[in-house]
């Protein structure tokens, strides 16, 4: 888990992301989980972030809300990268689940 923390915390900082966000921590987390357990997925409001809620003491809507904003940054700093990342340009943001299936397939293949 460790290592894929730290890949997922170099994707964020080279798609844009910085540490003062509080959706950083949130989503290499996140990503990270999704990368080790791609079916979280599936029900991200039920299982992801209520995971990533216990992690940081906080509540799964501050996390769904906090990545949110993140990704929002990253989209008006880098879509290209992002693009780039997803397999091809993306005609609007993601939404929060699909930027991290996005980022979380690709620290999947960086295994």
């Amino acid at each position: 888990m460790e290592e894929l923390l730290c890949k997922a915390y170099d994707l964020l900082h080279r798609l844009g992301a910085t540490a003062n966000y509080k959706g950083f921590s949130y989503a290499a987390y996140a990503m990270a989980l999704c990368a080790q357990r791609p079916e979280l997925l599936l029900l991200v409001t039920k299982d992801l972030y209520p995971e990533v809620a216990k992690q940081y003491r906080t509540t799964w809507k501050a996390v769904e809300r906090n990545i949110r904003t993140l990704v929002a940054m990253i989209w008006t700093r880098n879509p290209d990268l992002l693009g780039q990342i997803a397999g091809g340009p993306l005609e609007e943001r993601p939404r929060s689940a699909e930027f991290l299936a996005i980022t979380a397939a690709d620290l999947r293949r960086g295994d």
